[in-house]
């Protein structure tokens, strides 16, 4: 009985729309990650120039007020102390290189990792730095904001 049902024309129109109406909402979708994630990638890339010139207006505008940074050594930040730190130069990226990055999104959530490479002077103390980074980008009324940040270290290798 079902499956005589399937078979009648009007049931077959409608299923094809049907699934026409999934694939277009999918391919929708797709689309619309991509170009979210064409616009986070140009986000990091400005984060990162504004980390490396201390630019305060920059990384003010980047970053939601609500931000939590957390660093390698398990030091945790708010907005204003990372933009302080940075601008000020207390915190001084030298060179800043990423690799590696991959973006993914839930609804207005987008989570970014990537391998940073940089060279340092944290307290004027010049170093070398390798550290894996989860960025956590939120859209906040219509723009991508850093919501929060977590770096950490990467076990030796043996």
């Amino acid at each position: 009985m079902i499956q005589t049902h399937l078979n009648h024309p009007v049931i077959k129109k409608l299923l094809f729309i049907a699934s026409l109406c999934i694939s277009t909402s999918i391919a929708a979708s797709a689309m619309a990650d991509n170009k979210d994630a064409e616009l986070l990638a140009k986000k990091v890339e400005q984060l990162r120039i504004a980390m490396i010139n201390g630019d305060e207006k920059a990384l003010r505008q980047l970053s939601s007020p609500q931000l939590s940074y957390g660093h390698s050594s398990g030091n945790i930040e708010d907005q204003a102390t990372f933009i302080e730190k940075i601008a000020s130069g207390k915190s001084d990226f030298v060179t800043m290189e990423l690799a590696d990055q991959t973006i993914s999104f839930s609804g207005d959530v987008a989570l970014v990792r990537h391998n940073l490479n940089a060279d340092i002077k944290d307290g004027g103390v010049p170093n070398k730095i390798h550290l894996g980074v989860l960025l956590v980008w939120q859209k906040q009324a219509g723009e991508w904001k850093l919501l929060a940040r977590q770096a950490f270290k990467y076990p030796p290798k043996m």
